[in-house]
């Protein structure tokens, strides 16, 4: 047996599947088809728009990661003990919001959803640190892929799978039926081994909240990481947030773009981010951040061909393949980068720092896009998009050195 397939086949690539899946479920219950629900009752757009800030525990769960890292409970371990409590608590609270009514409390509603997303976020805060600590450096990028793979499918369970249940009976049963889901991480957990703990880990809550950000930020390029960050997917998500828009613009339904963009696109981004965590663990993290951002871009202009090209299955089933393929190979280089920046002593903080950046794009930068478009036209647009990608390569040369010291290409 190769190496790569007896890294594939070991129990340590199945927990971070299963794990993905338990972290990617949750996600949309506070989004789409929270949103449906809430149309179906009549509640005004207004009011749906606002309970976009249900998800900010997203984007600040790095405020609380210390203390995941700083107290051990008194059962299952360090990491396996927040993860059994949260987990609970996370399908409790799915059960709950389940049972709220959004036409006549939406107050309550705001709140149980809320209560998800901070469960939620603290349950990535732990998956993240567990996956790091659990395998080797060697392992991150395909542990990676197989964690997105599992993310993905949750969240395809949660949306597709909960719209369509909500056609056949309440939404307060399809809660009940997604919060029984959250079995799956509930098992793995109890079933998966405890990572070791490292030397050094903070023994009190002073240490857990200042020294993770004191021992990244002493690193040479700290800054740079932050900004690379920042950079090396936003075109690829300033593009995807126009997508829909732009595929209704030029003509196809809303059936054809759900059949090819989002089934045929799904599978595409999993063999991606299968493919790309086999190439990661081949040639270490630096080639597949660079290989695959080109790849993204390229990928990215595709969109501005179709727009040239129109209304076309085969062009769209093509650039969609493409697209996603690219993206899932990416994904699961960026994720693994981010892994092999934190240090074992601090992971969950460091990681929940890292990783909160990493949305920042997705909330903020994505915002004006529709208005860029409007203005550069949907060829300019995308073609702009695919040259975003190019200052996050070009800062990506100068991390090669310590990236291959710390063993990248080994």
């Amino acid at each position: 047996m190769t190496p790569v397939l007896k890294s594939l086949l070991s129990g340590r690539m199945l927990v971070a599947l299963l794990m993905g899946f338990s972290s990617g479920l949750p996600l949309l219950l506070t989004g789409s088809v929270l949103q449906a629900w809430m149309t179906e009752e009549g509640v005004d757009l207004g009011t749906i728009g606002l309970f976009a800030l249900v998800g900010l525990p997203y984007t600040l769960k790095f405020l609380w990661a210390p203390l995941v890292d700083r107290f051990c409970l008194p059962f299952f371990g360090r990491r396996r003990g927040w993860l059994i409590l949260i987990q609970v608590l996370l399908m409790v609270s799915i059960s709950a919001l389940g049972w709220t009514q959004p036409a006549s409390s939406p107050l309550l509603v705001a709140v149980a959803a809320w209560l998800l997303t901070f469960f939620s976020a603290s349950q990535d805060i732990v998956i993240d640190a567990y996956r790091r600590e659990a395998l080797s450096d060697r392992e991150l990028g395909l542990g990676a892929s197989l964690y997105v793979n599992g993310y993905r499918v949750g969240m395809l369970l949660a949306s597709g799978g909960g719209l369509i249940l909500a056609d056949l009976i309440s939404f307060t049963l399809v809660y009940q039926f997604m919060a029984l889901f959250m079995l799956v991480g509930i098992v793995t957990t109890l079933l998966a081994p405890e990572p070791d703990a490292h030397a050094g880990s903070p023994t009190t809550l002073q240490q857990a909240v200042v020294q993770p950000f004191v021992d990244y930020f002493r690193r040479p390029d700290a800054l740079l990481i932050l900004l690379f960050i920042l950079l090396y997917k936003l075109g690829d998500t300033m593009a995807s947030h126009m997508t829909t828009p732009f595929y209704l613009d030029i003509g196809f339904s809303k059936t054809e773009i759900g059949a090819v963009v989002k089934l045929f696109g799904f599978w595409a981004t999993i063999i991606g981010s299968i493919v790309g965590g086999v190439i990661i663990l081949r040639t270490g993290i630096y080639r597949a951040l660079w290989g695959f951002g080109v790849l993204q871009a390229l990928s990215t202009a595709g969109f501005a061909l179709l727009a040239q090209v129109g209304y076309s299955l085969p062009w769209l089933a093509g650039v969609i393949a493409f697209e996603n393929l690219s993206a899932g190979m990416g994904t699961a280089a960026f994720v693994a980068f981010m892994a092999s920046l934190t240090n074992r002593k601090f992971t969950a903080t460091q990681y929940a720092l890292l990783s909160s950046l990493m949305g920042v794009p997705r909330v903020i930068v994505a915002a004006p896009t529709g208005y860029f478009a409007e203005w550069l036209g949907w060829t300019v647009f995308f073609s702009a998009c695919a040259l975003i990608a190019i200052p996050g390569l070009v800062l990506l040369q100068r991390f090669r050195p310590w990236l291959h010291r710390d063993g990248d290409d080994q």
